[in-house]
C-alpha cells in the first residue's frame, strides 16, 4: 500500500516537472523561426538573445541584443514593459525561463521563439 502511494506522488512529481519545463508560460506568445524570419523587420520590437556573451559572439540575428538569462533580472529595467520583448536562447528553454520571468515582472507582450537557433533553417 504505501509503495503504491509511493508511486502515485513520484509520478505527481515528474509530471509536474514536465509539464512546467515545457508548457509554454501562461501569457506568452510561441511563435516558430519561420514566423520570427517574417517579423525581424517588425519596428517597436525588443529583440533579446539570452544565451551567453559566447554563444552570442559566435553567432546571433541583427537587432538582438544580447541579455543572458542569470542578468535578466537585473537588466530588465533597460526593457520597455509595454513593447513587446521576443527571447531567443539555443534550444528554447532558456527563453522560456526568460520569458516567464519577463512576465512576472510585469511585461505585457513577451514572445518565445520555439527550439530557438537550434529551429533555424
Amino acid at each position: 500500500m504505501s509503495q503504491t502511494i509511493i508511486n502515485i506522488v513520484l509520478f505527481v512529481l515528474l509530471a509536474w516537472f514536465l509539464a512546467s519545463r515545457f508548457i509554454p508560460p501562461k501569457g506568452v506568445q510561441m511563435i516558430t523561426t519561420a514566423e520570427l524570419k517574417r517579423r525581424l523587420k517588425q519596428p517597436g520590437v525588443q529583440y533579446i538573445d539570452v544565451r551567453t556573451p559566447m554563444e552570442f559572439r559566435s553567432f546571433h540575428l541583427p537587432g538582438f541584443r544580447n541579455i543572458p538569462l542569470h542578468e535578466l533580472a537585473a537588466r530588465a529595467r533597460e526593457l520597455s514593459k509595454e513593447k513587446e520583448v521576443v527571447v531567443i536562447c539555443q534550444s528554447g528553454m532558456r527563453s522560456q525561463k526568460a520569458s516567464k520571468l519577463l512576465k512576472k515582472m510585469g511585461f505585457q507582450h513577451v514572445t518565445n521563439v520555439k527550439g530557438g537557433f537550434s529551429a533555424w533553417q
